[in-house]
């Protein structure tokens, strides 16, 4: 009986302490989840386009979101940070397709 109370009761007593932890877990879970879903549809559009499967798309995010973080840390205000990541992936994407991609075209 103590266990079914240690994993039912004690958290949604918890829950109920700290309103606030329970909105961000929420709040971060959602944005995750939204960040999940932009990555496979980024996935299924290049799939669906191209008819190769990019893993190195994963990488390109991975890449823009470090951007992002380290304009942040030093000092640029979000919307700021937002622009120059988008530029910084814009440029590189274009010099990733002229350098790499098109020279392997009808090889």
């Amino acid at each position: 009986m103590e266990m079914l109370i240690a994993l039912f009761i004690t958290p949604l007593a918890t829950m109920a302490e700290n309103p606030e932890f329970v909105l961000e877990v929420v709040i971060g879970g959602l944005l995750s989840g939204v960040m999940y879903s932009l990555v496979a549809l980024g996935f299924v559009l290049i799939f669906k386009a191209s008819g190769v499967f990019n893993f190195a798309q994963g990488t390109m995010v991975l890449f823009a979101a470090l951007t992002f973080v380290g304009m942040i840390e030093r000092g640029v205000p979000i919307w700021g940070a937002f622009v120059i990541a988008a530029a910084v992936m814009v440029l590189l994407a274009i010099a990733i397709e002229r350098l790499m991609l098109h020279p392997l075209v009808n090889q």
